[in-house]
């Protein structure tokens, strides 16, 4: 499987108070081939100017309810049926961006920004100060654009991820013949369970929630929590656990958790997977206790379990598996470029006869 490299042009950013701007002619996104100088993780791909370039819509702004909450703002990714998320401290215009997407054609090898690049555009709009990317795991079913957007904040802003990240590497390195060596510290903060930081006035709490991935981790800042994939909004209700190192028994509690935190909590999800209603990223905890088609209130850990491994069972690899694992163990960036500057992802074949 390839990646089509993109035509680079160099630029440089500044940093204002508060503000995150570019001064200079950005990379412009365009098929065509690069020498390998010009690739550097996801410094193939760029941006065109600034200027031109309108600020994503949000699908919804969730204003702070309280002075302990932020404002959210809410992305839908459509094509990996994603939710982004950039939360902010209203009072003081600090934000985080959580799960960001890049857009990947698996038919083509095209891989571009257009996603990532109204996101950008929107924090330059809105003057915000990115201050950290979360990723809440390593994604099977999108790449991440964690590193393009630190190219695009000034380089500084640090990707975080849980600190089991590093059990997900030791389990993909090898199938995609990757040395570990090659994947050590390629993120910048590797998050540990009940960590606390602070995005402004606001506090951080990391939340391990494994089942899904090991490694999987929500953020709680005040009433609102990014729970990733551990848990659904209540007519979809749970993530698959059947990949290395997912858990049902581990995934079950994790719900638990989730849904063990006041009622009035808001619960924004990774992923909405509607049928006949539009997308919604979130619900309160008191309505997935009510509504959780998996996990409602009275549904026993046996029955769930049993269920959710029967599920797993029938259902088949995620579209962009392989793409997304390649580049998400890295932390976003894309494997190196051969002698010609191609760059090239692998998708691992089993054969159960023999070809000559």
């Amino acid at each position: 499987m390839r990646v089509q490299p993109r035509h680079v042009h160099t630029h440089t950013r500044r940093a204002l108070p508060s503000v995150l701007r570019q001064t200079a002619e950005p990379l412009l996104v365009a098929r065509g081939t690069v020498s390998p100088a010009s690739v550097r993780g996801v410094a193939s791909l760029s941006r065109a100017n600034t200027n031109s370039i309108p600020p994503a819509e949000p699908w919804r702004r969730h204003p702070s309810s309280d002075p302990e909450t932020p404002t959210v703002f809410t992305f839908y990714e459509k094509d990996t049926s994603t939710w982004q998320y950039i939360v902010v401290d209203p009072r003081t215009s600090e934000a985080v961006i959580i799960d960001p997407v890049l857009d990947y054609d698996p038919a083509s090898g095209v891989l571009s920004t257009a996603t990532a690049d109204g996101l950008v555009s929107f924090v330059e709009h809105n003057g915000l100060k990115v201050i950290r990317i979360l990723e809440t795991h390593a994604h099977a079913d999108h790449l991440t654009a964690a590193q393009y957007f630190k190219q695009e904040l000034n380089g500084d802003v640090p990707v975080c991820i849980g600190r089991r990240i590093k059990q997900v590497q030791e389990t993909f390195a090898p199938i995609y013949g990757l040395e570990l060596s090659s994947l050590e510290n390629v993120f910048d903060v590797y998050l540990g369970d009940n960590e606390e930081f602070k995005l402004g006035s606001l506090s951080c709490h990391v939340l391990h929630l494994p089942g899904h991935t090991p490694d999987h981790v929500g953020f709680v800042i005040g009433k609102a929590v990014f729970t990733g994939d551990s848990i659904f909004n209540p007519d979809v209700g749970s993530a698959r656990a059947d990949f290395p190192g997912g858990n049902v028994e581990t995934l079950y509690a994790s719900m638990q958790r989730l849904l063990s935190l006041p009622g009035d909590y808001r619960l924004y999800v990774g992923h909405d997977y509607p049928q006949n209603r539009d997308q919604t990223c979130f619900s309160t905890v008191a309505e997935q206790r009510a509504k959780n088609r998996h996990v409602k209130e009275g549904t026993d850990a046996t029955t769930f379990i049993q269920w959710r491994k029967d599920r797993d069972a029938v259902l088949g690899a995620p579209r962009l598996l392989h793409p997304s694992l390649q580049v998400n163990i890295r932390a976003g960036r894309l494997p190196p470029p051969d002698g010609h500057g191609r760059v090239f992802l692998r998708t691992p074949v089993k054969l159960d006869v023999k070809l000559e």
